[in-house]
């Protein structure tokens, strides 16, 4: 009996391994460049972690057990909360802002479908007690900068940013009281994913007075900041915020990758302000990214109160971007990466293959070998196969202290002596 791989997860063969590394390296270079440091975590924590403050969507999506010693886990869905724990753990010793990223795997009991998988990769970036929303602009920048690095430009993809402060704000002013709020976020977060019909049917459920909800569709129907006028401190003061994150991305030089969408109020319950989403141009994807200001999360999880920003991106939708756009294509990504590949002209020297091959690799470069060895057009085509740079020959002028190496690409070999070729392994 064959058992198969459980619906929504995948096999990654080298291939497909080859991909997965291509997309996280990525992910770790960009970090790396906004000065992000990278964490981990445990892959399970305590269930009631989530349920405290994720939101429903998640917790509904939880893989759930309870252990040997009757205490309920989860594996983690999100990472967020995580990082929240491990911060006001050490939160008195941890210099600020906090910069950190991580790229953990994730799972969520949800229908797979495309784009959507039941365990997956994800790239975090988070700062950590830095109030200006500069910090916010750092973190979407970074995210621009790896896209960017891909080969999508702002024709590919944009950046959708809108503030739940500001609809709060607008919401509280059309009428929806302070209680509302949570499951009106809720409803406007499914708008573009549900029939208009449904979609209806579920805000006069979260809203029953028809006033209201008028305004709250009126609200929803802006196009522009220009279109929408707060009338309270709170609402302004949110609106100049917005204004000045669009300066910074420009100031940053991906302006024209950003637009404001008033729509976008993402789904899980613990962001505060600024919010956003990147989608390819033509919106037939899933959100690529997503991501928003959580100013209350860590006192929310038993610390103290420090502004936290920072972003999402999943490798499943990204993965079907960069191949549809062209710029991910499995033939150019090696599954393996050699600098040599020894070769031998006859059975005699296949002990020395081994002893060579193991002194190359002990000086730092990677090395293989045939073990079956065979006449040598066919070591040399195995040589090519794998990707190897340079094919170090083994013949008869072997007895003579010397040897050949072959560049596989321009076919370029000479002969040199076995002593000065070791010298040359040692790295400068």
């Amino acid at each position: 009996m064959k058992i198969p791989a459980v619906k929504g997860t995948r096999d990654f063969y080298p291939p497909q391994m080859a991909v997965r590394n291509f997309i996280v390296e990525g992910w770790k270079a960009a970090s790396r460049r906004s000065g992000f440091e990278e964490y981990d975590g445990p892959i399970f924590e305590y269930l009631s972690m989530y349920q405290m403050k994720s939101g429903e969507e998640i917790v509904e999506q939880l893989f759930s057990l309870t252990d040997r010693g009757g205490r309920q886990l989860a594996i983690r869905p999100e990472m967020t909360p995580t990082l929240a724990r491990m911060v006001n753990q050490q939160i008195h010793t941890l210099p600020r802002p906090i910069k950190w990223f991580s790229v953990p795997r994730l799972c969520r009991a949800e229908r797979p479908q495309k784009g959507r998988l039941r365990e997956f990769f994800q790239w975090n970036l988070d700062i950590v007690g830095a109030e200006d929303v500069l910090a916010d602009a750092e973190v979407i920048f970074c995210a621009v900068d790896y896209l960017r690095s891909t080969g999508l430009t702002a024709q590919d993809i944009v950046v959708r940013l809108s503030s739940r402060r500001l609809l709060a704000a607008l919401l509280k002013e059309a009428g929806a009281s302070e209680e509302q709020l949570a499951a009106i976020y809720g409803v406007l977060d499914k708008k573009a994913k549900v029939p208009a019909e449904a979609f209806e049917a579920m805000l006069q459920g979260a809203v029953p007075s028809d006033q209201t909800r008028g305004r709250i569709l009126q609200i929803m129907n802006s196009q522009s900041l220009d279109e929408l006028e707060p009338k309270t401190s709170e609402g302004k003061d949110a609106m100049e915020e917005l204004r000045r994150l669009f300066s910074l991305l420009n100031l940053m030089g991906i302006g024209d990758y950003a637009q404001f969408d008033i729509g976008v109020v993402r789904g899980l319950a613990y962001y505060t302000g600024v919010v956003y989403e990147i989608y390819d141009r033509g919106a037939l994807l899933r959100a690529i990214c997503g991501g928003g200001r959580y100013d209350n999360l860590l006192k929310d999880f038993g610390g103290p109160a420090v502004s936290a920003t920072g972003m999402g991106m999943g490798d499943c939708v990204l993965e079907i971007l960069l191949r549809e756009k062209g710029l991910l294509k499995d033939e150019n990504l090696p599954t393996r990466r050699l600098d040599y590949y020894v070769v031998f002209a006859a059975e005699q020297w296949a002990s020395e293959v081994v002893r060579l091959a193991a002194q190359i690799r002990l000086a730092g470069w990677a090395c293989d070998f045939s073990y079956k060895g065979g006449n040598l057009g066919k070591q040399l085509k195995q040589a090519d196969q794998s990707g190897a740079e340079r094919a170090v020959i083994l013949g008869e002028e072997f007895n003579a202290g010397k040897l050949i190496v072959k560049e596989m690409k321009s076919g370029r070999q000479e002969e040199v002596s076995t002593d000065e070729f070791l010298a040359s392994l040692k790295r400068v």
